[in-house]
């Protein structure tokens, strides 16, 4: 079987109450940039970072207004790794006209050489939308068209040519291009929509936290939807492009915690802890993302550390 790869989504560039560490209020650039590194350095895949424009007060409590942006967040990590991808989970591209997406993410992954992997989602809060004047009730419509004026904007084409019912463009070029020919496009979300909006013409998906006993009929939807889409020939262009799904696992502790990590949280030794997560992979499971609990910079670090040495090498035996 395939090796099962490991990504993380960041600490400290978005604070949302439901995941973020205490630790995180007080922190800062030279935290983000730290952790990075210690990604970096421990063989994970990809660092992940949120997209949010504002939050309207009625869900600043919980949601916190720290949302660092990710074009920039990512770029500034690119210059201080190495070989680590850089995700957008997710960019709420419906927010933005295709061609400002395009240059911003071509760019990115032009300095990056080549190490971005563009995940995109309809977006959940109403005031962002009526802000930036789009049309919240029609988001879905919104991003299924976006998808595919950006696959035509992230293309090879420095003129590139799309013409749909809300974006029309060409003739006009853009430059620097992508280092990658393709860049790989995940859809975020777990409805139904969303799960076959990332079927038929993502080249991922990144659940929205379904739980491991919900996996298997959410996987299983989206071979179903694949498949029926090859066989009426609406491949979208993907060729033998492979498809990446993705699973969200439970807060991670490697080790015997010294504090309350909470009931939820996986922990033990790297023996056990790899066990438990291979069984994403026996679902079909390509990659996860993991989180760790930590009270400080120095102890998320060596938790990264300890999971790339210790259990990363374990995911891939049977």
């Amino acid at each position: 079987m395939s090796r099962l790869r490991y990504g993380i989504q960041l600490p400290v560039q978005s604070q949302s109450t439901i995941y973020a560490e205490p630790w995180e209020t007080g922190a800062g650039p030279e935290d983000l940039v730290a952790i990075a590194r210690a990604a970096d350095r421990a063989g994970f895949d990809y660092i992940a970072c949120c997209d949010h424009v504002a939050i309207p007060r009625r869900l600043a409590s919980a949601m916190s207004t720290v949302w660092y942006d990710p074009v920039a967040t990512l770029a500034h990590l690119a210059a201080v790794t190495e070989r680590v991808r850089l995700l957008s989970h997710v960019a709420v591209v419906g927010l933005r006209h295709p061609l400002l997406t395009a240059k911003q993410y071509a760019t990115l992954d032009h300095l990056a050489s080549g190490r971005l992997i563009l995940g995109v989602g309809a977006g959940h809060v109403r005031e962002e939308f009526e802000a930036l004047g789009v049309d919240f009730r029609q988001r879905g419509a919104v991003l299924d068209e976006t998808i595919d004026a950006l696959r035509a904007a992230l293309g090879p084409e420095e003129f590139p040519v799309h013409h749909g019912k809300l974006y029309d463009f060409e003739g006009l070029g853009q430059r620097p291009r992508p280092a990658q020919s393709r860049i790989p496009l995940w859809v975020g979300g777990s409805s139904p929509a969303a799960v076959r909006r990332a079927a038929l013409k993502g080249d991922g998906w990144l659940p929205q936290g379904d739980p491991r006993d919900r996996l298997p009929q959410q996987i299983a939807t989206l071979r179903r939807l694949r498949a029926e889409a090859a066989r009426g020939g609406a491949a979208h262009g993907r060729g033998e492009v492979p498809f990446t799904i993705g699973a969200i696992a439970e807060p991670l502790y490697v080790g015997t915690p010294a504090w309350d990590v909470g009931r939820r949280t996986l922990t033990g030794p790297p023996d056990a802890l790899a066990e438990s997560l291979r069984a994403y992979r026996a679902m079909g499971v390509h990659q996860i993302q993991v989180r760790f609990r930590s009270r400080d910079r120095a102890e998320l670090a060596d938790q990264i550390e300890a999971f790339g040495s210790d259990i990363g090498p374990l995911l891939s035996e049977d």
